[in-house]
């Protein structure tokens, strides 16, 4: 009886192929997917799972700043996302909660509706809790929050990043941590003030949605390694080209293009992929 083997975790292969015969000096470091942007993606707990994955982001909260707050995650239930939350962190799973979108009805008109942001963040989903703020996953605490920020005004989200640091007197160990998602042309304007403050562990860069970076992906991504020396540098891509056709990379092309070379900074910080729906139907990375 014969069996076909799965076309599972291409990228993962490539790169243990590639370490095998000593082109690559390291592996492909952490490996982050954004999570939430479709039903047919399989549950939180699911992804966490397949072992391909260091950190998950969970997407979005797509609605602030004007006293109302929502979360979108595409239809899946929120009943049981608190107790895969746990159990990807049991697993020694980053797990994070991004806010913004390519949609939805965010901005911070003023400063105080940044503090009052980085308040229902800390009583909803990280470690706080207030009388009459909802906890959306109940008891289960997220790491930390994601920056992705694509629509409206550019201001106050750099007050909204020292906010939420601020948070971190209240942990003995580890604390609140902050990354962002920019587009891959350097600088972002929405996040440039935010990543002045040099608060940010993760910087997850783009390299798609941009005609601008479409043909320079290395060098696009160079840039922000260069302007961020502080901050890991994660090269973002998408699992397949039905989600950007024009930015999307083969894992050949992208070790070849982009991994390479990046690997060898010091501030190098992984993959991220956009996103787990794209890869469990491809099996780019996770299969």
């Amino acid at each position: 009886m014969a069996f076909r083997r799965r076309p599972c975790c291409l990228l993962a292969l490539l790169l243990l192929s590639l370490l095998t015969v000593g082109l690559a000096a390291a592996g492909p470091g952490d490996i982050a997917v954004f999570w939430g942007r479709n039903k047919d993606e399989g549950t939180l707990h699911e992804a966490c799972d397949t072992g391909a994955y260091t950190t998950v982001i969970i997407s979005f909260l797509s609605v602030f700043g004007h006293g109302r707050y929502q979360i979108d995650l595409s239809g899946h239930p929120l009943n049981g996302v608190g107790d895969d939350i746990k159990h990807c962190q049991s697993k020694g799973i980053l797990v994070l909660l991004s806010i913004g979108g390519q949609g939805g009805e965010y901005s911070l008109p003023s400063s105080q509706s940044a503090t009052d942001l980085a308040e229902y963040l800390w009583n909803a989903y990280l470690a706080g809790s207030r009388e009459g703020v909802a906890r959306p996953f109940g008891d289960a605490a997220v790491n930390g929050v994601d920056f992705f920020i694509d629509q409206g005004s550019t201001e106050h989200y750099d007050e909204l990043a020292r906010r939420l640091y601020s948070y971190n007197k209240y942990y003995r160990g580890g604390g609140v941590t902050l990354t962002a998602t920019p587009r891959c042309a350097y600088p972002d304007q929405r996040l440039e003030a935010a990543l002045a403050t040099g608060l940010f562990n993760r910087i997850h860069v783009r390299l798609y949605g941009d005609q601008r970076c479409t043909w320079s992906a290395r060098e696009s991504w160079e840039k922000w390694a260069a302007a961020y020396p502080g901050s890991r540098i994660f090269v973002g891509v998408v699992a397949s080209p039905e989600a950007d056709a024009d930015a999307y990379m083969s894992p050949k092309d992208l070790y070849y293009g982009v991994l390479q070379f990046a690997q060898k900074l010091p501030n190098y910080g992984g993959i991220m992929i956009w996103n787990r729906y794209y890869d469990k139907k491809t099996g780019y990375m996770g299969g």
